[in-house]
């Protein structure tokens, strides 16, 4: 019952006083994260999933891939970019339809709050969420496989942008691919295997150049891919860069890809997105 009242908190002001589209953003994010917090099923699995994957590969696969660098250290790589994609494209893909279902989104749609505050707190919820699941993994990574973390401005820089522009694509696609699901059950059936196959042909669980071509050239065309090569050129060796598929971390183009993935998922999500379910026509 708390579930379907909360929608009309972020509206309510005091008489004669109107918040700010600032403070109406931050108290949806609020909301956002409160609900988030409060789904034990959906806190275990972002959190717990990268770090459970991660002890299970490093307990399988302990030895070096070349130039000096560990599987261990190039996979915790992909899986810092697979929780930020989980709790972005997936999380927002399942999540949405049951709210859609339940009719939340409708209800939103009814109140006198601003359209763009909705979306506004789903951002805030996957970025502050996204922060803590980065430095969990971090710590862990950190402190049980020395990973080292980047040495100089110019890496912490390019892990910014990198991040930034991954879960902004992420988030987009996420909320893209929601409209895809005719019911709240059908949310993790549309979403889950599409998340699952991007993971194993993007460089996540397998060195990425010993995958067969042509699933190297499909991973290619999504956003998953890219972010794993851009997370390497910050946390992997320089020298690694010769062991990628176009001789180096190609910076440029991780940055193009993710860039056009955010126009992508921009124009996917205004010109799919549904408040309502098609039985409510």
């Amino acid at each position: 019952m708390t579930t379907t009242t909360k929608p009309a908190t972020p509206v309510a002001a005091t008489p004669g006083r109107r918040p700010g589209a600032g403070a109406l953003a931050l108290r949806q994010g609020r909301l956002e994260i409160t609900q988030f917090l409060r789904s034990r099923e959906s806190v275990v699995f972002t959190m717990g999933f990268p770090i459970i994957m991660i002890l299970i590969f490093a307990s399988i696969f302990d030895g070096a891939i070349g130039g000096g660098v560990k599987f261990t250290q190039y996979f915790i790589t992909g899986m810092i970019a697979t929780g930020l994609m989980t709790v972005s494209f997936q999380n927002l893909g399942i999540w949405i339809p049951v709210e859609r279902d339940r009719g939340m989104l409708k209800r939103y749609r009814g109140t006198p709050m601003p359209k763009w505050v909705w979306f506004a707190g789903k951002v805030i919820m996957v970025v502050a969420i996204g922060i803590a699941e980065t430095a969990v993994l971090l710590a862990f990574a950190v402190a049980l496989f020395d990973l080292d973390l980047p040495g100089t401005a110019a890496k912490w820089i390019t892990f910014g942008w990198v991040s930034v522009l991954g879960v902004t694509a992420c988030t987009l696609s996420g909320i893209a691919i929601s409209s895809l699901a005719r019911t709240a059950r059908s949310g993790s059936a549309v979403v889950t295997p599409v998340s699952l196959v991007l993971q194993f042909i993007s460089g996540v669980f397998f060195v990425f150049t010993e995958l067969p071509t042509w699933m190297q050239q499909v991973a290619a065309l999504f956003p998953l891919k890219w972010m794993c090569q851009g997370l390497r050129a910050v946390f992997l060796p320089e020298s690694f860069g010769a062991q990628e598929p176009g001789g180096s971390f190609e910076l440029g183009r991780v940055a193009l890809v993710l860039a056009l993935w955010c126009v992508i998922g921009l124009v996917l999500c205004l010109t799919t997105f549904r408040w309502t379910t098609k039985r409510d026509g």
